[in-house]
């Protein structure tokens, strides 16, 4: 059982037959997100991602550059190690499934469902799809193709099996004692029904190549690639030694991944885990996919969204706020120029970026750059004071279902709240008619600011540090706790730096 302040978080680990693409992005930010807030909430958080090396799919990817398996693997991981570097992500391990602590992790599962007796020796003859490195019964055949759209061969070996079938009543079970196992809901019912239409055994081994872990004892065979893959949750834990990281963190709190991969997740990882007995994750979490105006993303098409140049072309910290607020996390959604330039100019620099750009240039010219001494608060000033104290528990909430957009949608419902409360107190006639209550106006805005620039930090960590430090919050008074309770706002009399934006608006360049 995981200690009790831990938090495991992990992604996918990314196939690396091609370049990393906006989906990859979309995931690990999801991820990066969750992280980073639970950080600041005093967890002891580790986070993961890496990437799937092994399989048929991999092998032949490197054939048709004329690479080694190994060389290709290790050119296209570097890619999503340098895609994470851009993204300013904060995972706290990269795991690749040609490590050896991975291989040793894999074959101890190995044996562990041998000895359980869920592993025979048999022959596969069936449909398989090499892109989707997963095998379909003729039933889920779509036009003679997977039902993701790609094409199957029929393939003919020894293979050795898992005894999937003898677990479909125990997941079944399992699933009725964790509701929310997998979430959302609509995809827990998909998976739900995939397994009461029956579970048929496993091929667990291939023997048509060889870039994989050999089978233990049998070297003709490598693994199946899911088998192997989805041990990195646990082989970057140590596994197969269950104390150290492992007693820590294990079970994964949470397993975010794309729809498409829900199955391996949901049903034959948890029946590995349990047939070797270890416990499995508390949640898997499935979201959706990116389409390009309105249409698939696909190469042939030539609308694969390049996250570097969203990067470039809106700021880094516009496209994570915008990935993570556009689309209730769990559903599909449309990448749109429109859509980025609205969030961008209206939600981060029109009322973000303005609300910060005014409180501190008012400070800066009325009350000598300093934070000033507020008097006795006014409904007003408790009413938006209030809300932005609330903003902690409605964003735990939030963030643990996983919705970011949700704990976004809060955040920004206060940041209205604010520019309609600088609109109505007016600071800058009360200069002339009540300084005094100028004075406790603008400290009101600048705790809302600070408390603000505090919950940003997850989604837009290095914009929120920008802010922070142009309220002068030291840097060892960011976390959430300095939002509980009775802790202290800006110290009055603190000097603030010169005030500067944050957040510019996206102006179209003329060709």
């Amino acid at each position: 059982m995981a200690a009790a302040d831990a938090y495991y978080v992990t992604t996918p680990i990314y196939y690396v037959n091609d370049s990393p693409h906006i989906g990859h992005a979309y995931t690990t930010l999801a991820c990066d997100a969750l992280a980073r807030f639970m950080r600041l909430d005093g967890k002891l958080v580790r986070f993961l991602t890496g990437t799937d090396e092994h399989g048929q799919k991999v092998d032949k990817a490197a054939t048709d550059k004329g690479m080694t398996a190994q060389a290709f693997t290790d050119e296209v991981s570097t890619r999503f190690r340098e895609l994470a570097r851009a993204m300013n992500f904060s995972h706290d391990d990269f795991i690749r499934t040609t490590e050896e602590r991975h291989k040793l992790a894999v074959q101890a599962l190995w044996d562990h469902l041998v000895a359980a007796g869920d592993i025979y020796l048999g022959a596969y003859a069936g449909w398989y799809s090499v892109r989707d490195e997963a095998f379909y019964a003729e039933k889920e055949l779509v036009g003679g193709n997977a039902p993701t759209g790609a094409p199957v061969e029929w393939v003919e070996e020894p293979s050795y099996f898992f005894k999937l079938s003898a677990w479909q009543d125990r997941l079944l079970d399992y699933y009725d004692r964790h509701l929310d196992f997998v979430l959302p809901q609509a995809r827990f019912n998909e998976v739900k029904s995939f397994v009461k239409g029956g579970l048929q055994d496993l091929s667990v081994s291939r023997t048509t190549f060889d870039w994989g872990v050999p089978v233990p004892g049998d070297p003709d065979h490598v693994m199946y690639v899911w088998l192997d893959a989805l041990t990195n949750y646990i082989a970057a834990l140590g596994y197969p030694d269950t104390e150290g990281a492992y007693e820590t963190f294990w079970p994964a709190d949470l397993h975010v991944v794309g729809k498409d991969i829900l199955r391996f997740h949901a049903v034959y990882w948890p029946a590995f885990l349990m047939s070797a007995g270890l416990e499995p994750p508390v949640r898997v979490f499935a979201h959706g996919w990116w389409t390009k105006d309105g249409q698939k993303m696909s190469k042939s098409l030539g609308n694969i969204i390049d996250p570097y140049a969203l990067i470039d072309t809106y700021g880094l910290d516009q496209t994570r706020y915008f990935l993570l607020r556009e689309v209730p996390f769990g559903n599909d959604g449309d990448f749109s120029h429109e859509a980025m330039v609205r969030r961008t100019n209206s939600d981060l620099a029109n009322d973000y970026g303005n609300l910060a750009q005014r409180v501190l240039s008012m400070i800066a010219r009325n009350c000598d750059g300093r934070v000033p001494e507020p008097g006795t608060y006014a409904a007003e000033d408790e009413a938006l004071l209030d809300a932005s104290g609330a903003l902690l528990d409605g964003c735990r909430e939030a963030m643990a279902v996983p919705a970011p957009h949700r704990a976004l949608e809060q955040i920004w419902s206060v940041i209205s709240a604010a520019n309609r409360y600088v609109d109505a107190q007016a600071p800058w006639t009360l200069r002339k008619t009540d300084p005094s209550r100028m004075v406790t106006v603008l400290y009101t805005l600048a705790e809302t600011l600070r408390r603000l620039a505090i919950l940003t930090q997850p989604f837009m960590p290095a914009s929120s540090s920008r802010l922070l430090d142009l309220l002068a919050v030291p840097q060892g008074e960011r976390d959430f706790k300095r939002l509980a309770g009775d802790a202290a706002g800006p110290l009055p009399g603190t000097a603030l730096p010169k005030p500067e934006g944050i957040f510019p608006r996206y102006e179209e360049v003329a060709a």
